[in-house]
């Protein structure tokens, strides 16, 4: 899946960018060298390795996908941060600020909240379809974790 591009186009590119480079040199010399680098090494390890090449190739012709404003963009295995950090809002407003500012958001930005703060140890909370089920998980995780250690920590009326 090749695609034949014009000699005449290539030896354009490759003459436009070395001109940038050198502009670049001649005021930001600091940053011109690592990028001359960068790039040398980026085009050396595509001529040698072939699988590097065709991700590389991918990487670069690879299409945005357009999604509905206001809707997150996911990456495949990945979920996007968290709306909220709910130990900063436990600790701002406690459990029932917590728990309010949670029933604001849907289900799947809960799901990311879970996710980045490592909350689903047993592999079920993901899957819950109720929003209030994994509001709990959320609550009750954040309050346990906010509470490990008080045993050892010190009360104003020592």
């Amino acid at each position: 899946m090749t695609s034949q591009i014009p000699p005449d186009a290539i030896s354009g590119s490759l003459q436009a960018a070395s001109d940038s480079l050198s502009r670049l040199a001649e005021t930001r010399p600091e940053v011109a060298v690592p990028l001359a680098r960068i790039i040398s090494a980026v085009a050396d390890e595509a001529i040698r390795t072939s699988r590097f090449s065709t991700a590389l190739q991918r990487a670069l012709t690879a299409e945005v996908h357009q999604s509905a404003p206001g809707s997150p963009v996911r990456r495949s295995g990945r979920r996007a941060p968290g709306a909220l950090d709910p130990f900063a809002v436990f600790g701002e407003q406690g459990e029932d600020g917590l728990r309010a500012r949670l029933a604001e958001l849907d289900l799947e930005q809960l799901r990311d909240i879970i996710a980045e703060y490592g909350m689903d140890h047993d592999r079920l909370a993901m899957k819950w379809k109720d929003p209030s089920r994994v509001i709990d998980r959320i609550a009750e995780k954040v309050g346990s974790r906010t509470a490990k250690g008080s045993a050892f920590r010190q009360t104003s009326a020592d």
